[in-house]
């Protein structure tokens, strides 16, 4: 009996490796078509990102031009309103600039008008005004300015009949209208009975409130006793020496003729600094 020969096995079979070959061909296509197919997919997405990243970058460019130009535009808008400001503003003080100096205009002429008004009122006055008078007011003044005098020695003066003789109405209109300084008469009168009489301070004030003396008020008398500038002590040595001089009187008369209140009114200490200063 024969024996039967073996089946072969399939991998030994020569068809078989070609339907192998043919797989693996076929398998390996389709990796290499899957792989350029995902190479494809992926040079799109790249390509669309980068592309919509220049749009991206374009756009951004775009907005940051327009910011700039209307940043720049809002500035040029902001400088022009500026300027209109400031030009609103000068023509507002060239307006209130042009109010003041009509203001001003309009006020020098009113005062122009006034003083002019015066001027003639004066003028007026002064026509009005008897030609005695106007003399009586120019022998004042003289009295004054010359002789220092106070306002009632003045009147004195002018009403005197061992004076002027004018009219009382005549001096009264004089001493009304004449400028004075009567506290300056009084101490340029104070300084004359110190420099020429060489008197005390308290004999002083007694002479310019005197009604036998030159008659100022308490007040202007009390204002030259306080602002002369007088050295009392030499005062007093010098009216020692006329004493001593003239009358041929001793220390201690002297000393009482000079603190006596009928005599000099000089201090006891001026007194004493007088006599003991004596040869």
């Amino acid at each position: 009996m024969m024996k039967e020969k073996g089946k072969k096995p399939i991998f030994k079979k020569w068809w078989f490796w070609i339907i192998v070959v043919f797989v693996i061909g076929a398998i390996g296509t389709t990796l290499d078509d899957d792989t350029a197919a995902d190479d494809d997919e992926v040079k799109s997405v790249q390509a669309e990102n980068k592309k919509n990243e220049t749009t991206d970058q374009n756009e951004e460019e775009k907005l940051t031009e327009d910011n700039k130009d209307k940043g720049e535009n809002t500035d040029s808008e902001k400088k022009d309103t500026s300027s209109k400001m400031e030009e609103s503003t000068d023509d507002d003080e060239s307006t209130d600039s042009e109010k003041t100096e009509a203001a001003n205009n309009s006020k020098d002429t009113e005062e122009s008008a006034h003083k002019e008004k015066e001027k003639e009122e004066e003028t007026d006055t002064e026509d009005d005004v008897p030609t005695e008078y106007t003399s009586a007011l120019n022998s004042a003044e003289s009295y004054s300015d010359l002789m220092s005098m106070s306002k009632v020695g003045i009147f004195d003066q002018l009403t005197s009949e061992y004076g002027d003789q004018f009219p009382e109405e005549a001096a009264q209109y004089a001493i009304d209208n004449m400028e004075a300084d009567w506290n300056q008469n009084a101490l340029n009168s104070a300084e004359s009975y110190s420099d020429i009489m060489h008197m005390s301070k308290a004999g002083i004030y007694e002479q310019l409130i005197s009604e036998y003396g030159d008659q100022f008020t308490a007040e202007e008398a009390q204002y030259a006793v306080d602002n002369i500038e007088a050295n009392w002590n030499e005062n007093a040595l010098e009216s020692a020496k006329s004493y001593q001089e003239t009358m041929d009187m001793s220390h201690e008369a002297i000393r009482d003729q000079l603190t006596s209140d009928y005599g000099e009114k000089f201090t006891q200490e001026e007194a004493d600094y007088a006599v003991e200063n004596l040869d």
